[in-house]
């Protein structure tokens, strides 16, 4: 790992706007950018294809290391490529967030996937977006944030998403998934969901987009913002 590529961690809750955030600043700094959320997603895709007992680690690691997993930027945004298929509207389903976070959990994984992680770090930078980029994949990233919003509106955002999409869900429905998916990510025993000493909380709760990206890019050196 290349320890002088700088790096910026925008870690967070589910619906917090880290991939929205982390991509656009991503574009405008013209460095790499990491979704690690997709890492633990695409594994639960091929665990759910394989039909793979998800309490089973050992298996689970198997998966890991043997699933091929990419990234393509198209017109229509990045698509998460998974053993040659393009997985990506399966990655966004609920159950596959589901899966994910009971995937997360298991140290095993969490150790197979840390230096597939780490890997992303290349020149000129990296964005790196997710639960423990601050704090576990990349310690010494000299820039990091803890992006949140409240419960009620990370609910409304992830509503008006769905039912964009056509799929029928219920506010009350969806903030139940988010406070319990809240509790597990803080309570489990590796790498739970809190901010590194060093990050910079930034709460976007009634903020724009624009408004949010502006408060990260603030944080860097101002030749690169």
């Amino acid at each position: 790992m290349n320890d002088s590529i700088p790096v910026l961690t925008i870690d967070g809750p589910s619906g917090a706007g880290k991939g929205t955030i982390s991509r656009l600043a991503a574009s405008r700094l013209g460095w790499h950018y990491l979704d690690s959320g997709a890492l633990y997603r695409a594994v639960g895709v091929a665990a759910s294809w394989a039909d793979l007992d998800v309490s089973d680690p050992a298996a689970l690691v198997r998966c890991t290391f043997d699933t091929d997993i990419g990234f393509r930027e198209t017109g229509q945004g990045l698509r998460v490529i998974v053993d040659g298929v393009d997985a990506t509207d399966e990655l966004r389903l609920e159950t596959t967030g589901a899966l994910a976070s009971a995937i997360a959990a298991i140290p095993e994984v969490r150790s197979a996937l840390k230096e597939r992680q780490r890997a992303f770090r290349q020149a000129p930078g990296l964005v790196a977006d997710g639960r423990d980029m601050g704090t576990v994949i990349f310690p010494d990233a000299p820039f990091k944030v803890f992006l949140t919003a409240s419960a009620e509106e990370r609910a409304d955002r992830r509503y008006k998403q769905l039912k964009d999409k056509g799929v029928s869900v219920t506010i009350d429905g969806l903030l139940r998934e988010i406070l319990a998916r809240d509790a597990r990510d803080a309570q489990r025993t590796v790498a739970p969901l809190r901010p590194a000493p060093d990050a910079v909380l930034i709460d976007s709760t009634g903020l724009s987009i624009d408004q949010v990206v502006a408060q990260v890019l603030a944080l860097l050196p101002s030749p690169a913002a």
